[in-house]
């Protein structure tokens, strides 16, 4: 007489849960490969460097992996269908105010952090990896608690360390209620978090001071040059050099936040408006350039132009128009935040004057590359006689040693580390009951 089956199933393969005990696999477990999800209220079409690094990011990951993108950024999402080799993007739409509104912006950014959040929790399977980014920085806190809820890995790029920079910025005190409850939320998050992401090597002393965020969790990944690194000749022609006829140009670009101090370059401006030898061509955006608008409509300096942000096409031009370029902040920047348009000065041949804690990412940098000049925050009269140094110096070598340093922090080098990252966390996840560290 045949065998006949007495209709059970047979038995699924198992694997062992975080707890120790058994389970068996289910299909879903088998059928669908695991995932990164991007995370970021940045992404292109935002001009910001945060949206292109989250980009560059996620799309040099899709090449092959599976890539999902959470955008708050208003018209990321491709009209067409996504090839199988770029990442699939999921806008949740955001308006967000001025950064001077800080009110209205907290609430847009929080707004945000919450349907993010919602998305997660529909998107996000065991063992997939989630990546963020410190803005807004209530972003961080949430993605970490949804993944270690969802049994996914996590990891936390860190552009600006929080409650921190708000307190350099003048915007907490340090020992008040507020500032407290943020170092306690991060205790807990870094409990949560897989691998924190730094930018810059001072960042490390700072989020050490966490009991619960130990070294092997924190890997340093320095932002990278957009420009392809060579030195760029001085030429009259250029147009944002043509106005003025003074032979030595002082440069300043970027977003200038509540990091920076816009005061102490005005004010070295106003020092040295005699010399007709210097003049001061200032550009950006934020709340910071709209002080430097004040404080020119105000005293008028013939030494000084400012033009507004300009396009991506233009910046080239723009960082070449000018010898020197200055990188301006506040006291107590070191380990908090670290500039990004830092890579391209060098890229274009620039010697820089940083105005920091000698201790900062950008500083080390200057120093150990001698590469231009650091100077104390708040300190005007020393910038004034640096940048009359500097007009002086006849060290043309100084740009070659910033060129070749750029090369050092390349698009490439930077991709290759964070798909060993990535790669690693991915790994990790196939490792049933392999706890966070």
């Amino acid at each position: 007489m045949p065998f006949r089956s007495l209709g059970r199933r047979p038995l699924d393969p198992v694997l062992r849960t975080r707890t120790g005990y058994l389970r068996p696999v289910r299909k879903r477990d088998m059928r669908k490969p695991r995932k990164v999800v991007v995370v970021s209220l940045h992404y292109p079409p935002d001009p910001s460097t945060t949206a292109s690094i989250m980009s560059e990011i996620a799309e040099h990951l899709a090449t092959e992996r599976t890539v999902l993108v959470l955008s708050g950024t208003p018209g990321s999402q491709p009209g067409a269908s996504t090839p199988s080799h770029r990442p699939t993007i999921v806008e949740i739409g955001s308006r967000i105010p001025a950064k001077a509104k800080l009110i209205r912006r907290a609430a847009a950014e929080a707004s945000f952090t919450m349907r993010a959040s919602a998305m997660l929790l529909m998107k996000l399977r065991r063992g997939d990896v989630v990546l963020t980014v410190t803005a807004p920085f209530m972003l961080s806190y949430a993605v970490a608690a949804t993944a270690r809820l969802k049994g996914a890995r996590s990891a936390l790029i860190m552009h600006d360390l929080f409650p921190d920079v708000l307190v350099m910025a003048g915007l907490l005190k340090p020992t008040s209620p507020l500032t407290w409850a943020l170092h306690g939320i991060n205790t807990l998050m870094f409990c949560m978090l897989d691998v924190v992401v730094t930018i810059g090597r001072d960042t490390e002393r700072l989020l050490l001071r966490y009991r619960s965020l130990t070294r092997p969790k924190i890997r340093f990944i320095p932002n990278w040059a957009t420009l392809a690194p060579a030195v760029r000749p001085i030429q009259s022609s250029n147009p944002y050099r043509r106005p003025n006829s003074a032979r030595f140009v002082v440069g300043l670009s970027g977003n200038l936040g509540f990091t920076h101090d816009p005061v102490i370059v005005f004010e070295a401006a106003r020092l040295l408006r005699e010399d007709a030898d210097i003049h001061f061509l200032l550009s950006g955006w934020g709340i910071g350039f709209e002080r430097l608008k004040q404080l020119q409509s105000e005293a008028g300096l013939p030494n000084v132009t400012l033009v507004d942000r300009v396009e991506d096409g233009e910046l080239e031009q723009l960082l070449s128009a000018a010898d020197i370029w200055l990188i301006p902040y506040r006291k107590n920047v070191a380990g908090v935040s670290v500039p990004s348009r830092f890579y391209n000065l060098l890229a274009v041949g620039r010697p820089v004057i940083v105005v920091s804690e000698p201790d900062a990412e950008a500083a080390l940098t200057v120093t150990e590359n001698n590469l231009g000049w650091v100077v104390r925050p708040g300190m005007s009269d020393d910038l004034a006689k640096v940048i009359r140094a500097a007009s002086q110096s006849a060290d043309s070598s100084m740009a070659e040693r910033a060129v070749a340093a750029a090369a050092e922090f390349s698009l490439d080098r930077a991709m290759i580390r964070y798909a060993s990252l990535i790669d690693g966390l991915l790994q990790d996840a196939k490792q049933p009951g392999k706890p966070n560290e």
